[in-house]
């Protein structure tokens, strides 16, 4: 019998991702998703490309009521990955108590309504902003690097969220679960049917790049030049979203069909730090278009460097991160085009 998934924010960037590569490997998949930082016509795109239509509910994880209604409307959800958050650091820090609500509330609903309707394991969406600006010495980072204080009250969240979790196990809870925590998710689907598409100005690298190349931003500014990095830039690790997608499926196998430890992380990255500088140079080469950037101040809160040692998850996961970084400025590119010919900004 097939497995059935709960995907939370299942029609954002990562989550609409993870969604096809569910269903690609055979999985029926229920998106949850209140469409705060994304838009329906995604489970169109989803079912466009595999040929299935996942299950859509328009529902808020912080409404505990509606989410149980969900539960019971598909009894035999077997797993939840659970994306549904709020995630730009610079809001985090204007309006913080509406991050900590959100966040936190919606992964206590989850909690609480596993045990009660069978649900045997969670895959946690994290993020590498917990190790924060690691020491020299744990470059690479791997899981065991130290937790450092957060930098914003969203990289609290995934942090507390991280306890949450551990604790609910800690207590007898009968349920597993994954933490995967992620490095710089980039690119689009190689259908150019999803993609990223962030609501007003973008707060990530990418999304600025393809839209200051097709000449929605008049330039990119590349923040700081005088960093100690062999080009002076920040350095981070790029992962191909697709990639990304696919170690979840790698996760939810190891959680429902395995017998091991009931709470395990994983760094999921390429093992390659890249430059912002890089990044510039590469989708230059990648898509043969010339960017206008130029060099601005540092930006506060920004870390120097940081990459994923991925070495647990490739071996113990079986999963690897394959695409290369042209292929996938590629596929972002041809992203920003296919918006531009549905006339979408």
């Amino acid at each position: 019998m097939k497995h059935t998934i709960l995907v939370t924010g299942g029609t954002g960037f990562i989550g609409s991702h993870t969604t096809v590569e569910l269903q690609n490997a055979g999985y029926e998949v229920v998106i949850v998703d209140n469409l705060s930082n994304s838009q329906a016509s995604v489970v169109d795109g989803i079912e466009k490309i595999t040929g299935v239509r996942p299950a859509f509910e328009q529902v808020d994880c912080c409404d505990r009521d509606a989410m149980e209604n969900v539960f019971k409307k598909y009894p035999n959800i077997d797993g939840i990955i659970h994306f549904a958050a709020s995630k730009a650091v610079g809001e985090s820090v204007e309006k913080p108590l509406l991050y900590y609500r959100n966040n936190f509330v919606s992964l206590i609903n989850l909690l609480e309504l596993m045990p009660q309707y069978n649900v045997k394991g969670i895959i946690f969406s994290s993020s590498c902003t917990v190790y924060g600006q690691p020491d020299p010495q744990y470059l690479p980072v791997s899981e065991d690097a130290p937790i450092k204080p957060a930098e914003s009250p969203y990289g609290n969240t995934k942090q507390v969220n991280e306890e949450i979790i551990r604790d609910t196990i800690n207590s007898g809870s009968p349920i597993k679960a994954i933490l995967l925590r992620y490095f710089n998710p980039i690119g689009s689907h190689p259908s150019a049917i999803i993609g990223e598409m962030p609501n007003g100005v973008p707060m990530n690298l990418i999304p600025y790049v393809t839209q200051t190349a097709m000449g929605i931003r008049k330039e990119l500014k590349v923040f700081g030049s005088d960093y100690n990095t062999p080009d002076g830039t920040c350095i981070r690790d790029y992962i191909y979203v697709v990639d990304l997608a696919k170690a979840h499926v790698k996760a939810m196998e190891r959680v429902l069909d395995t017998d091991n430890d009931a709470l395990e992380v994983f760094n999921v990255g390429t093992g390659r730090g890249v430059s912002t500088k890089e990044i510039v140079d590469a989708f230059e080469r990648a898509t043969g278009v010339k960017l206008n950037w130029t060099f601005a101040p540092r930006r506060a809160g920004d870390i120097e460097k940081v990459w994923a040692d991925p070495k647990k998850a490739n071996e113990v996961l079986g999963w690897k991160a394959e695409t290369n970084l042209d292929d996938t400025l590629r596929s972002a590119w041809n992203w920003q085009k296919r918006l531009r010919e549905l006339n979408i900004q």
